[in-house]
């Protein structure tokens, strides 16, 4: 018995994050996998019974592991964030939300008959999109920037924001709502918003406090949140019943505002735990289903999600939009693009079960009802989004922008020029210096490791399609180009040489699989550019022509110039570099830099 429970629970382990894998690899929603795993292994062919595997304990799993991914999630919600935003997104996670909420509740008691509190509970749950299913999307679509961006953001910040909301809706319902009497309902309500509240602001800042003045050590950071979190989550609900989703939202919501307080330990953990207990959570959930409860919705359930999809989204999108620099096109593809993930799934789930073990009439349906719309936005949006963004005109016909490792002074040099050719640049580095110099001059900048798991999280590469990478750290160099070569083409993966060949075994100790194709002529090392820019070298722009041919560009400034980029006539960039033999032609551009002195002569590379 207790062999066929472990093998199950591994089996449980494995396929989550072979479903993530999966997901990853093929840049859909991970989901869709788990969604299929789950179905596949529970009523399908009954291979998978979480409530026999898990007994008396999956209510209390689903309830911790439900918090800590409420916790992560609500750790990302910095109010500073808010404010810079742009109208868009604003009015999104504001007046999209009460649009969502009001349309969405009104559609599930006309067309399902559910209660009125059901509902609202329902309503409350399918305003959340979330970066697991928006960001895959985004990759898959490459819209413009400015619809990804609005996509982005209003992920990231409604999550927290639909789970607060449903919490508070659920805390109402249980407190007795508008059965027991409008005035005992908000009583007990009242309470339990006070518990939920209080407990999280001081649980924020006790633990705040805890880490500002360095009581824990580095490597018990991450345990100590976990513990705190499962403890105020449990205190608060001994205190006043189901107050402690509450609880943990506030409480991250609480540590992400507090000033100078670094969570980025924290929040790369919390965020691996919350990919781990999703994996296994969506497909337990999913397990449990039981199909006839979709047949029992009838089509009454494809009419809710035809209102969320075709009416909700759109009128939203739209409403939200008004004054804003977007145009129609971009308007009407951010008026599609909504799924609803995991977050929406495991929410309602929690929800069910409690209500259930509370005898909630029509609390069973709610958990196949999330199915339907969930199933329905993703698999509906994956395959419309690419065409529909095509055919709006509103799609990156192909990514040109350059993320750019290092920002050095040849980095910063080679960034704005292509930034001034109207070409999406990034710069990254390890050196605030060098990151300051590069804001300065007007370039976007990021602050740490290129490789690391806070770029991922806060990298954005919509619209970026090469990497260079220009650093001074051969070793970063080649693991950044190892590193992002599943995001960008291999033959758009650009290194520069950090010093010179030299004889046979320091080029074969400079050379790195996967370490990207080397930039410029052999001569024009990192050092020798950064020395040439010192001495007043400057990267100038010419333009070929029928009478002026790049063989002409050539003879006039042999010696004097280093051709580092063309632009054609249809804007596409081609790098300079010596494995492959470019013949710029009339109407393109070429970028140089001006030479202060010849380059060194080389020795040929050995074979």
């Amino acid at each position: 018995m207790h062999e066929h429970t472990l093998i199950t629970l591994t089996l449980i382990l494995v396929a989550g994050i072979a479903c993530q894998w999966l997901a990853w690899r093929l840049k859909l929603p991970a989901i869709i996998f788990l969604l299929g795993c789950g179905i596949l292994a529970g009523p399908v062919l009954g291979w998978l019974h979480p409530d026999t595997l898990l007994g008396e304990l999956l209510f209390p799993i689903v309830s911790l592991a439900v918090a800590v991914i409420l916790f992560e999630g609500s750790l990302t919600l910095s109010f500073k964030e808010i404010p810079g935003l742009g109208r868009v997104i604003r009015n999104l996670i504001t007046l999209g939300v009460l649009i969502s909420w009001g349309i969405t509740t009104l559609a599930t008691h006309l067309l399902l008959d559910f209660s009125w509190e059901l509902s609202f509970l329902f309503g409350a749950i399918m305003v959340v999109t979330g970066p697991t299913v928006i960001m895959p999307m985004i990759r898959t679509v490459r819209p413009r920037e400015s619809v990804a961006n609005v996509l982005l953001w209003e992920g990231i910040l409604i999550d927290p924001i639909g789970a607060i909301l449903a919490v508070l809706v659920y805390e109402f319902i249980i407190a007795g709502g508008l059965q027991t009497g409008l005035s005992s309902g908000l009583l007990i309500f009242g309470k339990i918003v006070l518990v939920g509240t209080g407990i999280g602001i001081g649980g924020g800042w006790f633990f705040g406090t805890l880490l500002k003045r360095y009581w824990i050590p580095q490597f018990l950071h991450n345990v100590i949140a976990l513990a705190m979190v499962c403890g105020l989550f449990t205190v608060s609900n001994l205190l006043a019943e189901e107050s402690g989703l509450l609880t943990v939202t506030v409480m991250g919501i609480w540590l992400a505002n507090i000033r100078d307080l670094d969570l980025e330990d924290i929040l790369d953990f919390k965020e691996s735990l919350s990919l781990l207990l999703i994996s296994i959570l969506f497909i337990i959930l999913a397990a449990r289903m039981d199909l006839t409860g979709f047949l029992d919705l009838g089509w009454s359930a494809l009419g809710v999600f035809v209102v969320i999809q075709f009416l909700v989204r759109p009128l939203s999108a739209q409403l939200c939009s008004i004054g804003s620099e977007l145009n129609m096109n971009e308007r009407h593809l951010l008026s599609w693009i909504a799924p609803r993930g995991i977050v929406a799934a495991a929410i309602s789930a929690l929800f069910a079960l409690k209500l259930e073990s509370l005898g909630y009439p029509g609390a069973n349906q709610m958990v196949p009802l999330t199915f339907v719309v969930i199933i329905g936005t993703v698999l509906l949006q994956s395959t419309t989004a690419g065409p529909l963004a095509k055919f709006l005109n509103v799609a990156e016909v192909e990514p040109r922008g350059f993320l750019i490792v290092g920002a050095n002074p040849l980095a910063r040099a080679i960034g704005k020029a292509l930034q001034d050719n109207d070409f999406r640049v990034l710069l990254t580095d390890q050196n605030w210096s060098a990151v300051r110099e590069a804001k300065l001059k007007g370039l976007p900048a990021y602050w740490g490791n290129p490789v690391s798991e806070h770029a991922e999280r806060h990298i954005s590469l919509v619209g970026i399609g090469h990497l260079l990478t220009l650093s001074h750290n051969l070793e970063l160099n080649a693991l950044a180009a190892h590193y992002y070569r599943l995001e960008f083409e291999a033959q758009r993966i650009f290194t520069i040489r950090v010093h010179s060949s030299g004889n046979g075994r320091s080029a074969e100790k400079s050379q790195f699989r996967y370490g990207g194709r080397a930039l410029f002529s052999p001569a024009a090392t990192l050092q020798e550019l950064e020395k040439q820019l010192q001495q007043g070298a400057e990267i100038k722009k010419t333009q070929l022509t029928e009478s002026f041919s790049y063989a002409d560009y050539l003879n006039e400034h042999q010696g004097k110039r280093l051709p580092l980029f063309a632009v054609d006539e249809k804007n596409n960039i081609h790098m300079f570099n010596e494995d492959r033999d470019l013949e710029p032609e009339a109407d393109w551009t070429i970028l140089a830099l001006s030479l202060a002195t010849p380059l060194p002569a080389t020795e040929a590379l050995p074979a």
